[in-house]
């Protein structure tokens, strides 16, 4: 039976509810809570298999690597984290886990969208403030319906689709990037640029993978295309924007506001000015975390790991 081992579980299994029984039939597996980098060799010796989680495997320790290694699992989609060209060279198969989080990121974007379009930050400051002007007065912030404006997905893989979707269902026009557009049966959803998207779009939210190109997409000369009245949305990888680009941006209130899970780096240094911008709702990176995604994670890990056993590796990155 091939070893595995889980070299960071605490990472996503931070609760203790999720159920490995399934993986434990068809592999011998030890888990450590966390792993440092300096540990990583001395904690795959005479193992076959690795699984991680956005733990940094770069390509040095990588050739220091035992010969037993012959799979590492990304627990999640993104997979920058991993020296893949590095492992090829090993003869070591790289797999990711694609789409296990769609649901629960799309509705995490959805929700950031339906917060900025309705001021709920603000208000909420207000009331713990003691300020209870919206109670008497005229609404004292920005309020509007999302059905009729444009939104605009930058990246239409598995979760810009399920954002479309929501998006539609609130009868909102979509602008949509792709570097593999595709058809979309329906007129109100449209392929376009991102300068486009960016000119045109009352919200914007990313869903593109970090790629040397795609790092600092949206930097200062877009985020100057955008209307002051537009918002934008990250819920993919922080580096995609770039960050003080966004920070002045929103200062100088050449956009109405940001709602990011993603920063860069994570974490954020503790005086970071978006923490104390009353137009910016921050998240954690909590868009992959509900109990439902992180057991669908396993499973697909679980699937990665028998489908390379059989030698049908799926999911290969590299």
């Amino acid at each position: 039976m091939k070893k595995t081992v889980v070299l960071n579980s605490a990472k996503f299994n931070f609760d203790n509810r999720l159920n490995f029984s399934e993986l434990e039939k068809i592999s011998e597996v030890s888990k450590f809570d966390s792993t440092s980098p300096g540990s990583i060799l001395e904690k795959i010796q005479n193992q076959n298999i690795l699984i991680t989680k956005e733990l940094p495997v770069p390509g040095d320790v990588i050739k220091q690597f035992p010969s037993s290694v012959e799979l590492i699992c990304e627990a999640g989609t993104g997979f920058n984290n991993i020296d893949i060209t590095a492992a090829k060279e090993k003869n070591i198969t790289v797999c990711n886990v694609p789409g296990y989080s769609t649901d629960s990121v799309a509705q995490l974007a959805f929700s950031l969208i339906l917060n900025l379009s309705s001021s709920i930050k603000q208000q909420q400051l207000m009331i713990k403030q003691k300020n209870f002007d919206n109670f008497t007065k005229f609404l004292q912030v920005p309020h509007s319906e999302l059905k009729g404006k444009v939104l605009g997905v930058i990246g239409a893989g598995t979760i810009g689709k399920q954002v479309i979707k929501i998006a539609r269902a609130f009868e909102m026009n979509v602008l949509f990037y792709d570097l593999n557009p595709g058809p979309w049966n329906d007129s109100s959803v449209k392929s376009a640029t991102i300068e486009e998207i960016m000119k045109q779009s009352d919200f914007i939210t990313l869903h593109c993978p970090l790629t040397a190109d795609t790092r600092h997409l949206i930097d200062k000369n877009r985020l100057q295309l955008m209307k002051p009245s537009s918002y934008i949305v990250n819920t993919s990888r922080g580096a995609l924007i770039k960050e003080n680009d966004l920070i002045e941006a929103l200062k100088n209130k050449q956009i109405a506001g940001a709602g990011l899970d993603v920063l860069d780096p994570e974490p954020p240094a503790l005086d970071n000015p978006l923490f104390e911008m009353e137009n910016v709702i921050l998240t954690p990176h909590i868009g992959w975390q509900t109990l439902e995604a992180r057991q669908r994670l396993v499973e697909q890990l679980t699937l990665n790991i028998s489908s390379f056993i059989n030698g049908k590796p799926v999911n290969v990155v590299n």
